[in-house]
């Protein structure tokens, strides 16, 4: 009788173990990187070598969007017009916290770059240069130029999800990476890896 309740104790608390094997192991699985996961429910396979720096390579790369904006001071622009430079669109609002904490970063990036990297921070506020220009006067940006977008179609043309957003294009007028939330823009990482890109001449063909 002993030997059977010992056997019965023992298979209990094999059970035990394998269902809590099962419950854990999709944990497990959630633990990937986000761009490892969005890859796998979009049936694409992800690689570390996809990530360079905080962004992520877009493969393949596709052409950027027709996109229009305006400058501060409603002179009409388009994306096509900075076509055969490396473009850097940043895409924030006055009220968006991280976008404030990496603006000044991002101004001083185009200082070290200059013109290897065109930046356009394009504003999505609804208040347009009302909204913008008493902000930039208060954190005293002036080296980076500015761009409005009050209809935020340029965040519907890049699918963005939150603000900051900012996508790499290169010469070719082609998306080539993505990065979602602020960034360190001075951090030797991401300055090395930007520079990879900007080494590379971009998409051909």
């Amino acid at each position: 009788m002993k030997g059977w309740m010992r056997a019965l104790m023992v298979l209990v608390v094999l059970c035990a173990l394998g269902s809590l094997a099962l419950i854990e192991w999709p944990f497990r699985q959630d633990q990937r990187r986000p761009e490892q996961a969005a890859s796998s429910a979009s049936g694409g396979a992800a690689s570390p070598a996809a990530t360079l720096g905080e962004f992520t390579a877009l493969d393949p790369s596709r052409p950027a969007p027709a996109l229009a904006f305006t400058e501060r001071d409603g002179t009409p622009r388009q994306l096509a017009d900075f076509r055969g430079h490396w473009v850097l669109v940043n895409l924030w609002a006055t009220w968006c916290g991280p976008c404030i904490e990496e603006m000044p970063s991002l101004g001083r990036l185009q200082a070290v770059l200059g013109d290897r990297l065109t930046i356009l921070a394009i504003s999505e506020d609804r208040g347009a240069a009302s909204a913008v220009d008493p902000f930039l006067k208060k954190l005293d940006i002036k080296a980076l130029p500015i761009y409005l977008d009050p209809k935020a179609a340029a965040g519907q043309a890049f699918a963005v999800r939150g603000l900051p957003t900012s996508v790499l294009i290169d010469p070719q007028g082609r998306l080539v990476a993505k990065l979602e939330g602020k960034a360190d823009w001075e951090a030797p990482g991401m300055l090395a890896k930007l520079r990879t890109y900007l080494s590379s001449g971009g998409t051909q063909g």
